[in-house]
């Protein structure tokens, strides 16, 4: 006798799969974020984190119409800072200018 809906043993167990995956991206969403240290930024986007020290960061970028911040290295690489969102309106324009203070600040102490 079989499930009533029609829902199988393996609709059942692809149902659970999706929402685990879904549950994953959720709590990994959530832990985006920017930290600031004695040493650099630690920068947790969705899929990595990476932790640049203060001298590498050349400049703090958030033109309008990018999506978040970004930071300009001095290897030439790009790094984008998830955790300063343009859909966060001043709040999020504060923070790309508190952000960029704490690199004048550090760069500044380094030399």
């Amino acid at each position: 006798m079989g499930v009533s809906g029609g829902w199988g043993v393996g609709d059942q167990l692809a149902l659970v799969a999706f929402g685990l995956l879904v549950a994953g991206f959720l709590s990994r969403y959530a832990m985006i974020r920017a930290v600031p240290g004695p040493d650099g930024l630690t920068v947790r986007n969705l899929m990595t984190t990476r932790t640049v020290a203060w001298d590498e960061i050349v400049e703090v970028r958030f033109p309008d119409g990018d999506p978040w911040v970004s930071l300009e290295l001095s290897d030439t690489d790009v790094l984008a800072v998830m955790a300063v969102q343009r859909v966060d309106g001043e709040e999020g324009r504060a923070e790309a200018r508190r952000l960029a203070g704490l690199v004048r600040a550090h760069r500044g102490v380094s030399g």
